[in-house]
């Protein structure tokens, strides 16, 4: 049985863990990943939006990814890390538990967002890759950055 190019296919991502799942966004809508930033509030933005953090001199909005998907609050003491993407609009920090590895998957790895998924989380994740000991949850960044 001959292995065709879609099943030779791969995508780099770039992993977080959130409530101890993993998530992955492509790496090329990564800028960088940094430690934790100083927020400033911003003042009637939905619970989704952490604040406004400097990056160098340029101002980018921090959004919470466990209040997007619904899951609960970071433990109290617990910084989160941040995922700065690209975005039509501009870079934009996703807040994260931990920054995880760069992995590669196959397109044939690629399968729906499995049935657990919460209906608020299931907008966000366009899928789901089947890896070794566990699943990587593909956030679809688009779609998680609007607030």
């Amino acid at each position: 049985m001959s292995i065709t190019s879609a099943e030779k296919a791969t995508q780099l991502f770039t992993t977080f863990v959130l409530d101890g799942h993993l998530f992955g966004v492509e790496v090329e809508s990564v800028q960088e990943v940094i430690r934790y930033q100083e927020m400033t509030r911003i003042p009637l933005a939905t619970d989704a939006v952490g604040g406004l953090i400097n990056l160098r001199g340029q101002v980018i909005t921090a959004l919470d990814l466990r209040r997007r998907l619904g899951m609960p609050d970071r433990q109290e003491g617990r910084d989160p890390m941040n995922v700065v993407v690209r975005t039509e609009d501009g870079a934009v920090s996703l807040l994260v538990d931990e920054i995880g590895a760069v992995i590669e998957t196959r397109t044939a790895q690629f399968e729906p967002p499995p049935d657990t998924v919460t209906a608020k989380a299931k907008d966000l994740i366009r899928g789901a890759y089947k890896l070794e000991n566990t699943l990587l949850l593909a956030l679809d960044v688009s779609r998680a950055v609007e607030v």
